[in-house]
């Protein structure tokens, strides 16, 4: 039976057991959930191992890339910037950075790099992986394309470009890179354990990602799609720079990186404190993230249906994920968070007062919720 650590109010005791529910059914190797309610935590468990052979336990202070949980952090700062008045979701992009007025986007607004609408999810000419690492370099590549449909006219999961996109409009206006931007303004603030762009020092506490199985028959597969359509949107979106390559996002290239779409590294008690606060009016142990108001604007939908980059419905607001049928974040309509490759997840709930965070290193094949977090999820409501 597996031993889990940490923490979880009487009331909430139902999330504990589906959270070892999820090692004795679910495949779970190593993992942490976290809840807040109205502002104070509730649930923060960990339990596992944190390595594939089973050698490292996972402990309080272990932490893990989160994927796509990236996103939602870096939505945050753009909130922020958006709630100062430095940044205008209905100005273009070339306002704040010039260079990107190239190819005929001149008049694209900010508003479609956080909604996934700017038609930029992928770069058409091959670049290395090393591009990956290179800033400028994605960048003036991203500023040279030509869109891949006409921006704003329907909406394709900007997988790993929303992160250059959205990151370099937050350095133009602050002068940081959004790695240093979200350390200073977010997390040293809140006392959370969360990095985009992670110092070697960190390393002997991340958790290594264990590869997910192949997703079950007539289900979304991405790897497929890239095999058979190598010059298509959803490839270049995934495999240009080469990310998907076996064992990447383990180095310490990866993890020095800032990736602001997708190499976030946390664990469960940070995003259930930052959504935490969103989920309490914005503010959290005297500290405000972000205005009622700018709440509001956070869960406003921006793009629903069809996806031109992932064969499957989705639905966003500004810079974060919002509840549709079968990638539920609970009963209520204004949760709004970000799920990440494999599992991971952080959501605010407004109307319950519920910031949820779940990260772990057994990679699930769902493209948006995985079952282990559902399961959670349910747990959570059915405690209330």
């Amino acid at each position: 039976m597996i031993q889990i650590e940490g923490s979880c109010d009487p009331r909430f005791r139902q999330v504990r057991e589906v959270f070892a529910a999820n090692f004795e059914q679910r495949g779970e190797v190593g993992a942490s959930v976290a809840v807040t309610y109205k502002g104070r935590p509730v649930v923060d468990l960990w339990a596992g191992f944190a390595d594939k052979r089973r050698t490292r336990a996972w402990t309080r202070d272990t932490i893990v890339n989160v994927y796509s949980t990236t996103k939602g952090l870096t939505a945050i700062c753009a909130h922020r910037l958006i709630e100062q008045g430095k940044l205008d979701l209905d100005a273009p992009v070339a306002r704040y950075w010039p260079e990107f007025a190239q190819a005929g986007k001149e008049n694209l607004p900010v508003r479609y790099l956080l909604s996934h609408r700017a038609g930029l999810p992928a770069v058409r000419k091959p670049l290395s992986l090393e591009a990956l690492y290179q800033w400028a370099t994605m960048c003036e590549a991203l500023a040279e394309q030509e869109p891949w449909w006409e921006p704003g006219t329907k909406h394709g999961y900007h997988a790993v470009t929303y992160g250059w996109l959205v990151g370099e409009v937050i350095r133009r206006i602050t002068g940081k890179s959004p790695g240093a931007y979200f350390r200073d303004e977010l997390a040293r603030p809140l006392g959370i354990d969360c990095h985009i762009g992670l110092d070697a020092s960190h390393d002997g506490r991340v958790a290594e990602l264990i590869a997910s199985p192949p997703p079950p028959p007539g289900a979304p597969n991405i790897f497929e799609e890239i095999a058979k359509h190598p010059e298509s949107v959803t490839a270049k979106a995934f495999a240009n720079p080469p990310l998907l390559t076996q064992g990447v996002v383990n180095t310490r290239e990866w993890r020095a990186a800032e990736l602001p779409a997708a190499n976030g590294h946390t664990n469960a008690r940070a995003l259930a404190r930052i959504y935490g606060a969103l989920a309490n009016g914005g503010e959290i142990d005297g500290f405000r993230v972000l205005s009622r108001e700018s709440i509001a604007r956070c869960h406003e939908e921006q793009s629903c249906g069809p996806d031109a980059v992932l064969f499957i419905s989705t639905r966003f607001s500004l810079g974060f994920m919002m509840s549709q049928p079968g990638a539920s974040l609970g009963p209520n309509p204004h949760a709004f968070g970000h799920p990440g490759a494999g599992g991971s997840l952080g959501f605010a709930d407004p109307d319950a007062g519920i910031g949820f965070g779940y990260t772990m290193n057994q990679m699930g094949s769902s493209i948006l919720i995985d079952a282990r977090a559902a399961a959670l999820i349910d747990s959570v409501y059915g405690c209330l």
